[in-house]
C-alpha cells in the first residue's frame, strides 16, 4: 500500500493528512478530581500514527479548525510535541474547541458527554478562506477521515470537502475512511447514509466498525457488508469487531486475524482509533494487511489498559518484536 515519491535520487517521505476535530477531554466523576487532556477520533489516530512511523518515512499533518484561546494554543502545542504538524489548522477568533467528558464503568465501557455544537472545527471548510487548505489535500499521498469528520461539518463545508477529495483522488491521493458513526451528530440516518455513500466511492482503504455499519446500513452479516464495499470499488476493507477477531477483504483474499486477550480492561476509549493508526502505519511501511491487523490488535490491547485516549509514549508496545497471534484465511 505504501507509495514512494522520488525527486531525482531523493526519496521523499509519504505525506498523510488526517481531517477532523480535536476536543478538550475531561475524565473523572462529578464532584471528584477531573483530569484534562485532549482527544478526538482522528486526532488520536494522528498521534498514534506519528508515534509508530519514522519521520524520514512518513509525515503526519492534522487538518482542523480551533480558536485563539489558551486551550486551542495548548492542544496545538501538544500535537507538535507528538510529531503531528499543524500547518493546515484554521484559527477562528470567535470560536472555541469542543469539549467532552468521559465516564467509565467497572468493565471499562465508556459514557461520553459532549459540548461541541459551536466548536470551531464545524466551520473548518466554510467560505473561500478554506480554499487553500482544501486545495492542499491533493498534495498529500493519503488523506484520512472518519464519519465524525463528516458529521461535524456544516452542509456547505461537507460539500466543499467532498469536491476537494474528488480532485485530490484524481491527482493520485489515496483516501482512508474510518466509518465511526455517531447518530446524535446527524440530523437523520438518511443524511448520514448519503454522505457515507458519497465518500465510500472515493475510498481506497476502509476501516469499518461492525456495530456502526450494522446500525447505519442494516447489514445482516459480514458477507453483505463486504459485498456492498466491493460494489463501491473499495480494494481493502478491514472489519473491526471490538474484542473479537477482525476480518480483512483485500485482493489477496479474505482473512481473519484474532484479537489479543486483555485480562483487565480499564478504558476502551480510542481502542478503534489506535487499531486504525497501527494498521495504517504498518501498511505505509510495506506490511501486508494481515501483519497490519496484528499491529492494530497489539496497540489496541495496550491502549485499553490505560485511562483516556492517549497512553504515555513510554507505554507504546514494540511493534517489531511483540509476540503476535497467527492468521487464518477464511
Amino acid at each position: 500500500m505504501n507509495q514512494t515519491r522520488t525527486h531525482g535520487s531523493h526519496t521523499c517521505p509519504l505525506k498523510v493528512a488526517l481531517v477532523g476535530e480535536c476536543m478538550i477531554e475531561m475524565r473523572g466523576e462529578p464532584g471528584a478530581v477531573i483530569t484534562q487532556t485532549f482527544g478526538g477520533d482522528t486526532l488520536n489516530t494522528a498521534v498514534y500514527l506519528a508515534r509508530l512511523t519514522p519521520r524520514a518515512a512518513v509525515t503526519v499533518d492534522y487538518v482542523t479548525a480551533v480558536g485563539s484561546d489558551a486551550f486551542s494554543v495548548a492542544m496545538r502545542r501538544s500535537w507538535l510535541n507528538e510529531g503531528v504538524a499543524d500547518a493546515h489548522v484554521r484559527v477562528f477568533e470567535d470560536a472555541l474547541p469542543g469539549l467532552y467528558f468521559i465516564q467509565t464503568d467497572l468493565h471499562g465501557e465508556r459514557r461520553f458527554l459532549y459540548w461541541r455544537g459551536e466548536a470551531a472545527a464545524r466551520r473548518m471548510f466554510d467560505g473561500p478562506e478554506a480554499d487553500a487548505t482544501l486545495n492542499a489535500l491533493a498534495d498529500f499521498d493519503y488523506v484520512y477521515l472518519s464519519g465524525i469528520s463528516l458529521a461535524i461539518l456544516t452542509l456547505d463545508g461537507r460539500e466543499r470537502l467532498m469536491h476537494a477529495l474528488q480532485r485530490a483522488r484524481r491527482a493520485g491521493t489515496r483516501i482512508v475512511f474510518d466509518n465511526n458513526y455517531r447518530p446524535h451528530l446527524w440530523p437523520d440516518p438518511e443524511t448520514a447514509r448519503q454522505a457515507y455513500r458519497d465518500l465510500l466511492h472515493l475510498t481506497d482503504l476502509a476501516l469499518v466498525t461492525w456495530e456502526d455499519d450494522a446500525i447505519l446500513f442494516g447489514y445482516p452479516d459480514a458477507d453483505a457488508l463486504f459485498s456492498a464495499y466491493a460494489q463501491a470499488g473499495i480494494g481493502e476493507v478491514v472489519l473491526k469487531r471490538g474484542a473479537a477477531s477482525c476480518l480483512i477483504q483485500c485482493p489477496a483474499g479474505r482473512f481473519e486475524v484474532p484479537a489479543q486477550n486483555v485480562a483487565h480492561v480499564i478504558d476502551t476509549t480510542a481502542a478503534g482509533d489506535s487499531f486504525s493508526a497501527a494498521y495504517l502505519a504498518c501498511r505505509l511501511q510495506g506490511g501486508e494487511p494481515t501483519q497490519a491487523a496484528r499491529w492494530g490488535h497489539r496497540l489496541a490491547a495496550q491502549v485499553v489498559q490505560f485511562r483516556g485516549a492517549l497512553i504515555p509514549p513510554a507505554a507504546m508496545p514494540n511493534m517489531g518484536t511483540s509476540s503476535l497471534p497467527s492468521v487464518a484465511q477464511v
